[in-house]
């Protein structure tokens, strides 16, 4: 157990930029578009996910009370640029391979614990999860940092007139999700970095 340390702080990562990754996939706030036209939408803000975008409105809705309209993407809108699309999957991706990689680490683990000691076996199972944090890692980091480049570039979207939204925001800034998906990749790469780097002591009792 005592070779393992930085393999359990692996899990531990991996846990963590695991779920923050699945937090990432599910928060609206991608994007956050702040627009001047206010008669629909009536904070004049929009949250521009990788699934919908949303904003708040009093429209149609009795006085003192406000509801929130969402739009939801599908795989028929043309005017979904690259980088949402490419989020979808590649987020999907992440999810899994982190999860692939989680259950090669606790395997690999219990073998540790239990002083079971093939090097082969739990060496193998360390590296095929150290892989797979690495994998998903840079399966978030490529949407993350597309998406933050967008943000900073001002770059519209041609959403169609049924979603009520404008085609370009007056501003807009990175949302939440964002700086969540850079924490999930720092954690999966530095769980596979862990994972990847562990060796069997010499002096082992080591059975093939």
């Amino acid at each position: 157990v005592s070779t393992s340390h930085l393999q359990l702080a692996a899990f531990a990562l991996g846990t963590v930029g695991w779920i923050l990754c699945t937090v990432s996939m599910g928060i609206v706030e991608w994007r956050v578009w702040h627009v001047d036209n206010t008669t629909i939408i009536s904070s004049g803000i929009v949250w521009v996910g990788i699934w919908k975008v949303c904003f708040i409105s009093y429209l149609h809705v009795s006085p003192g009370y406000k509801e929130q309209f969402c739009h939801k993407f599908s795989g028929y809108d043309s005017s979904v640029p690259h980088e949402i699309y490419a989020a979808q999957g590649l987020l999907l991706i992440a999810m899994f391979m982190g999860l692939l990689g989680l259950t090669a680490t606790v395997f690999a683990l219990r073998n540790v614990c239990m002083g079971i000691t093939r090097k082969t076996l739990i060496t193998r199972f360390f590296l095929v999860g150290g892989f797979f944090y690495v994998f998903a890692g840079l399966c978030v980091l490529i949407p993350v940092s597309w998406n933050f480049y967008s943000v900073t570039h001002n770059q519209s979207i041609a959403f169609p007139p049924s979603s009520y939204m404008p085609s370009s925001p007056a501003a807009q800034e990175a949302g939440a999700a964002i700086p969540i998906g850079i924490v999930a990749v720092i954690l999966l790469l530095l769980s596979g970095t862990f994972s990847l780097s562990y060796r069997l002591p010499v002096t082992a009792n080591i059975t093939k």
